[in-house]
């Protein structure tokens, strides 16, 4: 594994000159959220950027919506020579992954999405910006606290108590303003028409998700030329952490799957 930097993102590159996946983080997420997963990726570059403004990627003020922090992420791998990938993303990550199928389509080989969301709807957008004043006015432990417990599933708070403090340590180490930043961008967000999305696109949603409800996932699979929905059973949002082995199981089904697609284009 090397560290790369590019402007103010640090990224995680991992597996050499092989084919490339590109896991995309969401609002409080870091590279780290993807650990689980990177069983399944055996034989792939594998590259994990923190966004700008997460981990440990410095805020950029100029990146201020869902669009610029997409740009942000194909222009550092255009620097490191990812040419043509797959892109998982997770949550916010998820808006990102799209805008790159609909305004890069030839750089997109899938997506793997993982509790996608499309257009928040107004009271999340409302609740998002009170989020991001929160964490400039207190700092991140209330909505460390918050989140930790109201984005998990019930059965993953009572069974496996490591997820949840995972999660709330990765939102206490979110920097004040960066979270700030990236809650705004996500209050903005407008959705992306799933037709445009060409290529091959598994989904991935909790049964018992709060934030991305099976009902936003069905109705982005419904919309999506080629698309497989798979929900899990006791899994809120986070559920690379809340059920790996499963995520494990449909992220290196769906690469196998996109593999063998004659449609895909090799380039």
């Amino acid at each position: 594994m090397t560290d790369v930097q590019f402007g103010s993102m640090v990224m995680e590159d991992t597996g050499g000159e092989g084919r490339a996946v590109v896991m995309i983080h969401g609002l409080g997420g870091t590279s780290n959220t993807f650990e689980p997963l990177m069983p399944a990726l055996e034989g792939w570059r594998v590259v994990r950027p923190d966004l700008p403004g997460a981990g440990r990627s410095a805020l950029k003020p100029n990146l201020k919506t869902i669009p610029d922090l997409a740009r942000a992420v194909t222009d550092a791998l255009t620097a490191i020579k990812v040419r043509r990938a797959v892109i998982v993303g997770h949550s916010m990550g998820t808006l990102l992954a799209q805008h790159m199928a609909v305004t890069a389509p030839h750089r997109v080989e899938g997506l793997v999405l993982f509790g996608a969301l499309t257009e928040p709807p107004e009271a999340a957008r409302q609740g998002l910006q009170a989020r991001a004043e929160a964490a400039l006015r207190d700092g991140m432990g209330g909505i460390a606290d918050t989140v930790s417990q109201a984005s998990l599933s019930e059965r993953t708070r009572s069974t496996n108590p490591a997820a949840r403090a995972y999660v709330r340590e990765s939102l206490m180490r979110q920097p004040p303003a960066g979270y700030a930043a990236q809650c705004r961008a996500l209050a903005a967000a407008s959705a992306y028409p799933p037709m445009k999305i060409r290529c091959p696109v598994q989904l991935v949603t909790g049964a018992d998700d709060p934030v991305a409800p099976r009902a936003m996932a069905e109705a982005l699979n419904t919309g999506l030329p080629d698309s497989k929905l798979d929900i899990l059973p006791g899994v809120g949002h986070w559920a690379p952490l809340e059920a790996p082995a499963d995520c494990q199981r449909l992220l290196a089904e769906a690469l196998k799957r996109m593999s063998n697609n004659p449609m895909t284009e090799r380039t």
